[in-house]
């Protein structure tokens, strides 16, 4: 699990510490992708009464597997490292 959690650390998408209601889940995800936290979570609404139920589920899984703010992971850039 801190594999998935320090790939999504790496790719921006952590649980704000200020900002977050419940789990901080939809904060992140509007920080991640540039908007702010109550348009993500009217977006995260308005797909729950489109497509009912999957949300349910998603929610929690992503409050599990996505990391803290707190924790700090290294950007993930366009070439990988080369071997030392």
């Amino acid at each position: 699990m801190n594999d998935i959690q320090q790939a999504f650390g790496r790719q921006g998408l952590y649980r704000p510490r200020d900002g977050r209601i419940l789990g901080g889940v939809c904060a992140g995800l509007g920080r991640r992708f540039g908007i702010d936290p109550w348009p993500a979570r009217l977006l995260f609404l308005l797909i729950l009464m489109v497509i009912p139920g999957s949300q349910i589920l998603i929610y929690p899984i992503l409050w599990i597997l996505m990391p803290n703010e707190t924790t700090s992971y290294p950007p993930v850039t366009g070439t990988p490292a080369a071997p030392a």
